[in-house]
C-alpha cells in the first residue's frame, strides 16, 4: 500500500485540497481574509483557497509527524522576518490560525486530540482518507 510519506507532496496536497473543499465542515472563516499567517509574512495570503492549502498541508504532517501540537506546526510554517539593515530572524506563523484549522479538522472527524496533552493525531477516518489521495496521486 501505497502512503502519503511515497508520493510528490505538491501533487498529493492539490488532490487533498480539493477532497477537503468537498467537506462542510472545513471553510474559511470571515476575518481569514485580513490576516497575515504570521508576522514574518508582508501581506496576507493572495490564494483564493488558502485555508484548504494550509488545512491540506497540515493534515500530510500529522501523517508524518505525530503526535503534533500547535506550537510544533508554528515553528514549521514560520520563516525568517527581515528587519530592514538588520540580520533577518526566524519568526513562527500564526497560532490563530493553525488551531481553528486543527478544530474544523477535529469536528470533521480527520483528527482527534490525545488525552495527556501532547498534541493531536489522525483519526482512522483522516489515515483512510490520506491513504485514498496517495493512492489517487500514485497513479497519476
Amino acid at each position: 500500500m501505497i502512503s502519503a510519506r511515497e508520493v510528490n507532496p505538491e501533487k498529493f496536497n492539490t488532490l487533498l485540497k480539493e477532497e477537503l473543499k468537498k467537506i462542510k465542515e472545513i471553510s474559511r472563516p470571515e476575518w481569514s481574509l485580513y490576516v497575515k499567517s504570521g508576522v514574518h509574512r508582508d501581506r496576507i495570503p493572495q490564494q483564493e483557497d488558502f485555508w484548504h492549502v494550509r488545512s491540506a498541508s497540515i493534515l500530510r504532517r500529522l501523517y508524518i509527524d505525530a503526535p503534533v501540537g500547535v506550537e510544533r506546526l508554528r515553528s514549521y510554517f514560520g520563516g525568517k522576518k527581515r528587519r530592514g539593515h538588520k540580520p533577518a530572524r526566524f519568526r513562527e506563523a500564526s497560532g490563530n490560525s493553525i488551531r481553528k484549522i486543527l478544530q474544523q479538522l477535529e469536528t470533521a472527524g480527520l483528527v482527534e486530540k490525545l488525552a495527556d496533552k501532547k498534541g493531536r493525531k489522525l483519526s482512522p477516518m483522516g489515515r483512510k482518507l490520506l491513504d485514498k489521495v496517495a493512492h489517487e496521486v500514485s497513479k497519476q
